[in-house]
């Protein structure tokens, strides 16, 4: 059976959305657009952050793949491979893992680089222009493929 999937005309409506299933959706000019799985090395390395970020800050601050995060422009939702967030986050994100544009943005955002052309203007443009636009104080790029991190502060 083939099932057409919804528009929304805003952002609230998206998060009354449930589909029931555990796939990530980034929400471009009102579409649901599945995110494809990450990779093997993408997915340990970004677990392996979040061992070390958990040992310092606790489970509860550090958060994987799963948190959504509200953005300006076109996708309207970024899904970092990890977070960290501030301590009010916690309590308001018990119910949806979602930080909304009207919340205080988190401390820290860590993407690792997938493979591919698309995948790199993503990460180092496209996202870093979102989540500045967002007031995230700090941007990490890991990129396995040059074996770099870049560390990217918000100023002013």
């Amino acid at each position: 059976m083939l099932t057409t999937k919804p528009r929304f005309q805003t952002f609230a409506e998206y998060l009354q959305y449930e589909d029931n299933s555990e796939e990530h959706y980034e929400l471009f000019n009102g579409e649901l657009v599945e995110m494809p799985p990450e990779s093997g090395l993408n997915f340990q390395i970004a677990n392996r952050l979040f061992l070390v970020f958990a040992l310092m800050l606790g489970t509860d601050r550090v958060r994987g793949h799963g948190l959504e995060l509200e953005v300006r422009g076109e996708p309207k939702n970024r899904y970092p491979d990890l977070t960290i967030i501030r301590e009010e986050h916690i309590k308001l994100l018990s119910q949806r893992n979602t930080i909304l544009l009207s919340m205080s943005p988190p401390l820290l955002v860590i993407e690792v680089v997938s493979p591919g052309e698309i995948q790199r203007e993503r990460d180092y443009i496209a996202k870093r222009s979102q989540y500045q636009d967002c007031g995230i104080p700090e941007y990490w790029i890991v990129d396995p493929q040059t074996q770099t991190i870049l560390v990217l502060e918000l100023r002013g």
